[in-house]
């Protein structure tokens, strides 16, 4: 697209952001989708390329652009994009007519529901670009607009997006659905003063213009379109890998993921070349809901992994994980989640294995077994299943530890059966055959027995594992040895056997968490204060560590602790803990009013993927999810 028309575009789009718009017609949700959670039609018009040119707005809180899509038309009269929390100002089409020019075209709106409408682009067999003018309102939900005084530094504004699973749909109109890839290029307009960062290539300093260009060019699926605007440094680690975070917070960063590149060549060992060129990590303000978000070639990073020791850096294993596994092999539909997410855990603790030895590895999975276990409590007996079916709901229902975990076991349970010597170089094929695509557990189960299970005449229940609920019947874990003698010390404890700083002076994380979830339910004053005055779990700085502990000191009432729980809740913005906090303070009324005094104070500095959470926990607003 031309450059002088792309500035004039946006100058129209900013212009006219307040008339009348054209086309807006309330018509029936139509039914017949590839995705359930798009509106798209990609076997009849499909978008192949974007071109982004967008001026970011601070003072408004919006975002002005036009989104230049190249297409495949396949002979059809119209395309459908998806939309949400936006204004379409004009949408345009090339004209065969007049050479480099565009034509204005009447779009129609049909309304879909809160997580979207359906926007219709009449085409014609000659149509090649599609090119849409629109403005963001303030509440888009993808868009987190902090404030100075949200972040580290405290001396200028913040903006990230935030894509997955549907919510890239609500900063730019796009055929928002797994199973679609499109490569891009971006023109960016920022303040000056702040550098912009997106998942392509990105620049290392400030330009004192605020025009920052970018590009993709391999196709990703939309959800891992990313942006961020701030005030930002960049820091080289090695040959391919670095990090960006806000200037008072480099340091610590840096110091934290010295380790990536030595991540980086173990991955590689295992699932062939890295093809995304650089593997970096922005570490984000903390409102940032997820531990990580994997964005190619920039990482999303909560700092709540910055504990100063690296003891949560499997966070980083896995989000460089899913540059393989999710990134290069997606899952085609929200139903199949688990395909990105349990081979991203199995990875993650592959990477872990070749760092740090397998008994580090086993704990981190049983870890994560006990979260499984804890969440299957509360799901439904259906999405317990791997093979989900998540039609006419929020497909971030589908995000939960059985994806992770169970889609984990699963893949380890392969590996047992065959042995390692053969898995290793399945796996390997397996992201050779299958890159740059999206796929379904269906596709990867016909690889998988064509491949590697009828070949070596060995059987897996796929049944119970993919389509069954639970785990099957009787699985058990492997047991960790290091986690045995964490339980041995708690016993002892409760037999009145002192715990001595040696016997803890070289746990890891996990053993502190495991041993905080292994202590009783019920434990007195005395009994929390003894822990707390030994190990100092109030006034901890691992979030992890922080996290159990003020479970348990809700659950007991263990009142010194109130204020550090406050401040934890008003500081960290990330969606796991705060729902782990939040669901114990609840559950009884004197806590539910504590929860909701403190959510009204917190919740401005929440994204909404974890304010939309805390919401209906807290009986804050009702919502009703329809698709």
């Amino acid at each position: 697209m031309n450059r002088l028309l792309i500035v004039a575009l946006i100058f129209f789009a900013a212009c006219n952001s307040n008339e009348t718009r054209e086309g807006f017609v309330k018509i029936d949700h139509p039914n017949s989708h590839v995705d359930v959670h798009s509106f798209a039609q990609p076997d009849s018009a499909i978008i192949k390329h974007l071109s982004l040119s967008i001026n970011v707005d601070f003072d408004s809180s919006v975002i002005r652009g036009v989104a230049a899509y190249t297409i495949d038309t396949y002979g059809a009269k119209t395309i459908h994009f998806d939309i949400s929390d936006m204004d379409i100002v004009k949408v345009y089409i090339d004209n065969p007519d007049k050479l480099d020019k565009l034509k204005s075209v009447k779009f129609q709106i049909n309304k879909g529901n809160e997580h979207g409408d359906d926007l219709v682009v009449p085409i014609n067999e000659f149509t090649n670009t599609v090119h849409i003018v629109y403005k963001t309102h303030p509440g888009s939900r993808a868009l987190q607009w902090l404030s100075p005084e949200q972040t580290y530094d405290k001396k200028h504004p913040f903006l990230y997006t935030q894509g997955q699973a549907i919510l890239t749909r609500s900063w730019i109109p796009i055929q928002d659905s797994p199973g679609i890839r499109v490569s891009y290029d971006a023109v960016i307009q920022a303040p000056r003063g702040l550098i912009a960062l997106m998942s392509a290539e990105n620049p290392r300093e400030k330009d004192p213009y605020g025009n920052y260009t970018f590009k993709q060019s391999m196709a990703i699926p939309p959800y891992l379109i990313a942006l961020a605007v701030g005030d930002m440094e960049y820091r080289k680690l090695s040959k391919r890998t670095g990090v960006y975070a806000e200037p008072g917070f480099l340091d610590a960063a840096a110091d934290e993921f010295s380790e990536m590149d030595k991540m980086l060549e173990i991955a590689e060992e295992l699932l062939g070349p890295y093809k995304w060129g650089v593997y970096d990590v922005l570490t984000l303000p903390p409102s940032f809901p997820f531990g990580g978000m994997e964005n190619p070639r920039l990482t999303f990073g909560t700092p709540t992994i910055i504990a100063g020791d690296k003891s949560l850096t499997t966070l980083i294993a896995h989000e460089m994980a899913h540059s393989w596994s999710g990134n290069l092999v997606t899952n085609a539909t929200w139903d199949d989640f688990w395909l990105n997410e349990g081979f991203t855990v199995y990875i993650e603790q592959r990477i872990m294995e070749g760092l740090y030895g397998k008994e580090y590895a086993d704990m981190i999975a049983l870890i994560g077994y006990e979260d499984l276990e804890n969440e299957m409590k509360y799901l439904d007996s259906s999405d317990t299943q791997l093979k989900l079916n998540l039609a006419g709901r929020d497909p971030g229902e589908g995000m939960t530890a059985v994806a992770y975990e169970k889609g984990a076991y699963f893949l380890k349970e392969i590996e047992k059966t065959v042995g390692r010597d053969k898995f290793d170089p399945f796996i390997k094929a397996y992201f050779v055959n299958f890159e740059n695509k999206s796929i379904t557990t269906e596709d990867f189960l016909k690889y998988l027995d064509e491949n590697l299970l009828k070949p070596e005449g060995e059987e897996i229940d796929i049944e119970s594992w993919i389509y069954s609920s639970g785990m099957p019947e009787g699985f058990k874990p492997e047991p960790s040895k290091k986690f045995l003698y964490v339980e041995k010390v708690i016993a002892d404890w409760l037999n009145g056997i002192p715990i001595t700083i040696e016997q803890t002076a070289n746990w890891s994380t996990f053993e502190w968490v495991h041993f905080l979830r292994f202590l009783p339910e019920e434990l007195s004053i005395g009994q929390l204060t003894e822990l707390d005055g030994l190990f100092h779990f109030t006034q901890s700085t691992n979030s992890e560590i922080q996290a159990e502990w003020y479970v348990i000191a809700i659950r007991n009432q263990y009142h010194i602790a109130d204020t550090a729980i406050e401040n934890f809740l008003t500081k960290v913005g990330r969606r796991k803990f705060l729902e782990l906090i939040y669901t114990e303070m609840v559950k009884t009324p004197e806590g539910k009013k504590w929860a909701k005094a403190v959510y009204n104070r917190a919740r401005p500095n929440y994204h909404f993927v974890s304010a939309n959470t805390l919401d209906k926990l807290l009986d804050v607003k009702k919502t009703s999810i329809q698709f």
